[in-house]
């Protein structure tokens, strides 16, 4: 018997009480710029025990306008902007290459709060992004020399067989350089937070990047 999803979305509670905090938003208190806000809410959304809070969804466009949306991991936010990698020949990096300019969306439920950025998108020196590549995990460097991102692949098997491969040398050789490893950084135009609010009187505090730096206004839930 199959699913009936329409059932199945209509049993789904938003926010319930019993496992959701939704803390208030004061738009008076809040910083005079996004970073400080978004290092706090983030540090909330790990003390609260939230999984996975440095997943991200990151929008771009293809050279014909067409957008395309993936998750992918934060791996930094200060002054320059906010980081992400991939590898340059991926479908994300050949959008950037084309149009570079991207939207990101965090979501972390248990406190009903989001925040969204969206600005010009720059390639990191490539020093930087193979120190960030060898900062990270054994496997964040296997699946980096797996390559071929967002290629056709023509079987499970030949996956397995170029992993085990990447996984040794990453092994072996801890070091080794992947050149098409790119880090991205978003240098945010609109920074938007979103907290929920029990009676869907939802707070929406958008800071606009200006020549004089930055601006704050309210928008409409």
């Amino acid at each position: 018997m199959g699913t009936d999803l329409h059932e199945l979305l209509r049993s789904l509670r938003v926010w319930d009480p019993e496992v959701t905090e939704l803390p208030p938003l004061d738009p008076a208190a809040a910083p005079a710029a996004p970073l400080p806000l978004f290092e706090r809410w983030f540090a909330d959304a790990v003390a609260a025990g939230e999984r996975e809070p440095h997943t991200v969804s990151l929008a771009t466009a293809d050279e014909d306008g067409r957008p395309d949306v993936r998750i992918v991991m934060l791996h930094g936010a200060d002054q320059d902007g906010w980081s992400f990698a991939g590898h340059a020949g991926s479908r994300k990096g050949r959008h950037l290459a084309a149009r570079p300019y991207a939207a990101l969306a965090f979501y972390w439920p248990v406190h009903g709060r989001q925040v969204r950025l969206r600005g010009p998108v720059a390639v990191a020196p490539p020093e930087e992004a193979q120190a960030d590549l060898h900062a990270r995990s054994t496997g964040a460097l296997a699946a980096a020399l797996t390559g071929r991102q967002s290629r056709e692949l023509g079987s499970l098997e030949e996956l397995a067989r170029a992993s085990e491969a990447a996984w040794d040398r990453a092994a072996r050789e801890p070091g080794t350089p992947v050149e098409s490893w790119t880090l991205y950084r978003l240098r945010p135009e609109e920074v938007e937070f979103f907290q929920g609010e029990p009676r869907r009187r939802h707070v929406r505090l958008v800071y606009r990047r200006t020549d004089q730096g930055w601006s704050r206004r309210l928008r409409w839930p």
